[in-house]
């Protein structure tokens, strides 16, 4: 007989106008490594805030039975009293404070006095950092780490509150692939050692790698668990499962025909960190980009390649910029982010939430703050039957899960509000589109859409800039690949020419050179 470190039975989760979960059942053995998929606003998310307390006990019906136990958390620190603690995608951790600080924030040692150990603490960090293979000292702060290593703080923070059941949410969306599988084999050895986890992810590679076992969700509902005891899975048998068909092609088919007019070119394009004023982010950076073409992006973290985007829109980063920018051959000078977009050059950001969108707002009120213009008067007053309208034919084009464009886009899924964030810069008509890290954090199915939203601009001889971590994703989309390395361009390759090995290889060599340089 199975031993289940968790139970969750008939959940049911009620929003305005939508059920996010409807009696979704779940069992985790103890000491297995759980993955939990689906499409977004399949209800994954919402059902670990079920478990984690974030949504607390009155707010959903069902059962929670951990450890043999019927549990109703009413908060987060309910459930980690129990050791059940959640990583959530967006980190949740302070810049301006320690490794320490951060690790034992709420949780802080103190002496008989009442006052907080610092020996305590530093000592108790120093050790759980070293459980996951980070050498910063305790004292760093963390704004002065990388994403990959304030992935390990959060691990090594659940750790310091010994945790018996650990969730992750998306712990690899934004780390490179040679992060991503630190953290996997991470888990395998936590597992060896008893730890129990739940990973919800959309990187089915890694499910077939790491899972023991696999739960599908669908529309809120729970569809199966597949076993994968030998931890090779095939891919295609777990997205069946997820969006209730088969996905023959990951990428939509579409006829590469490039036009010789360049749309946009850059010429010995420099850009210096917009605090540390002497360090150099992107040196000498040319490249360009013709009508009905994607041209893609590829480089480790790191790499310069979301310092170069931002500053080449209207300079909405960076100091000391130089270098030219040209729009259908002429020469433009974009000081802000308004003359970028009445140039036609648009800017789909890498972080959704904090640059992208205004989360407490609707769909509708994001939909279209890129060009008001459209909806306003001769007076500048907006038309809100306009601003309605425009709004729900996205949402209809997109298939945007949403009860309403009225609806809050906090409210929405990943994936959902990546659709929103891209129906944005859709609404401001842009001939020129760059999209960091478009898919990061959603389903293949909502993939697949963005994909072929891609392919009808080109379609139309507009002109894609694609940066993104995952090279299949280049490949399978890019006409042609720009590879960048520690702020330079290292090599191009042409849909024809371009292999993950040769990217790679021309990152290794980028090192070797700059290493024997220095």
């Amino acid at each position: 007989m199975a031993d289940y470190i968790l139970e969750m039975k008939n959940i049911t989760k009620l929003y305005p106008g939508v059920k996010a979960l409807d009696n979704v059942n779940l069992q985790v053995e103890r000491g297995e490594i759980h993955a939990l998929v689906g499409e977004n606003g399949a209800g994954k998310s919402t059902l670990m805030n079920v478990l984690s307390g974030t949504i607390p006990f009155g707010q959903y019906t069902g059962d929670i039975i951990y450890n043999g136990e019927t549990c109703k958390f009413t908060n987060i620190k309910d459930s980690e009293k129990k050791g059940i603690v959640i990583i959530h995608q967006e980190l949740a951790l302070i810049p301006e404070l320690t490794i320490a600080e951060n690790m034992f924030l709420g949780n802080e040692r103190s002496n008989k006095f009442g006052k907080i150990d610092w020996n305590m603490t530093h000592k108790m960090a120093t050790d759980q950092l070293k459980r996951v293979g980070l050498k910063e000292a305790s004292t760093v702060l963390i704004k002065d780490i990388g994403t990959g290593k304030q992935q390990l703080v959060e691990i090594a923070k659940a750790l310091s509150k010994n945790v018996r059941l650990l969730i992750l949410d998306e712990p690899t969306s934004s780390l490179n692939e040679e992060d991503s599988q630190m953290l996997l084999d991470m888990l395998l050895e936590f597992k060896k050692e008893g730890l129990t986890s739940i990973i919800i992810t959309h990187k089915l590679n890694e499910v077939a790698y790491s899972a023991d076992r696999i739960t599908v969700l669908r529309d809120g509902a729970t569809i199966e668990t597949m076993e994968n005891p030998n931890h090779n899975i095939d891919e295609e048998r777990i997205i069946k499962g997820m969006v209730g068909r088969e996905l023959t092609d990951r990428y939509p088919e579409r006829e590469h025909k490039v036009s010789d007019e360049v749309a946009f070119e850059c010429k010995n394009w420099t850009v210096y960190h917009p605090v540390y004023t002497d360090k150099c982010m992107d040196r000498n950076i040319s490249f360009k980009v013709h009508k009905g073409e994607i041209v893609g992006f590829s480089g480790l973290q790191g790499a310069g390649r979301t310092e170069l985007a931002k500053s080449l829109f209207g300079r909405s980063y960076g100091s000391h910029i130089s270098g030219q920018e040209f729009i259908n051959g002429q020469e433009v000078h974009l000081r802000n982010e308004h003359d970028a977009i009445e140039h036609g050059l648009a800017y789909a950001t890498e972080d959704r939430k904090t640059d992208g969108l205004v989360l407490g707002d609707s769909i509708a009120k994001n939909t279209t703050m890129a060009k008001l213009s459209k909806i306003s008067n001769r007076q500048g007053i907006v038309d809100p039957i306009k601003e309605n309208k425009y709004a729900d034919e996205f949402v209809k084009a997109m298939n945007t899960k949403t009860p309403s464009v009225r609806q809050a886009v906090g409210n929405l899924s990943g994936g959902n509000q990546q659709k929103v964030l891209l129906a944005k810069w859709l609404f401001a008509e842009p001939d020129i589109l760059i999209l960091d890290e478009p898919t990061r954090g959603i389903d293949v199915g909502a993939k697949y859409e963005i994909y072929t939203i891609m392919n009808q601009m080109v379609k139309e001889g507009k002109a894609v800039i694609m940066i993104s971590s995952e090279l299949p994703e280049l490949l399978g989309m890019c006409d042609r690949i720009y590879v960048m390395n520690e702020g330079e361009m290292v090599a191009e390759f042409t849909q024809k020419e371009a292999t993950q090995e040769k990217i790679m290889s021309a990152i290794l060599k980028s090192d070797d050179r700059q290493i024997k340089e220095a």
